[in-house]
Formats: C-alpha cells, structure tokens, sequence
C-alpha cells in the first residue's frame, strides 16, 4: 500500500511539474511574440532635439557663492 502510494505522489509531483512547466514555456513564447509585434507594428517615436541652453561643465562655473556652497556640502559629508 506504501509503495502505491508513494507512486502515486511522484506521478503527481511529475504531472504539476511538467504543467507549470509547459505553461511558462509558452508565456515565454507567447511574451517573446507580443513584444516582437508590437516593436514592429508600433516603433517607438524617437524623441524631438529641442535647442537648450549648452551644459555647464565645472571650468565654467564662476559664481564663488556656489563655490562656497559645495565647499562646505563637501566638508561637511566629510565630517559625518
């Protein structure tokens, strides 16, 4: 009786196993298809190169209140 029993669980364990199994093997499939369909249906728009005002980079900050400013952000992270 134990050893029907037994086999009767693991042809159980096999049978929900090779379900779920089986199911996300085709989620992934079916994902895979979607995404595909819709990147060639629906290309994504690239976005509009609006005209702004150029990027500061450190050499052209000159105003000494920001300077002091971060300096004393910078000293006082470092004294935490």
């Amino acid at each position: 009786m134990s050893a029907s029993l037994m086999q009767q669980g693991f042809d159980l364990m096999l049978f929900g196993m090779g379900t779920v199994f089986v199911f996300l093997t085709l989620l992934v499939i079916s994902v895979t298809i979607m995404s595909s369909l819709i990147q060639k249906f629906f290309p994504e728009a690239e976005p509009e190169a609006r005209p702004g005002p150029a990027p500061t980079t450190p050499a052209q900050v000159n105003d000494p209140k920001l300077i002091a400013i971060i300096q004393a952000a910078i000293e006082q992270h470092r004294n935490k």
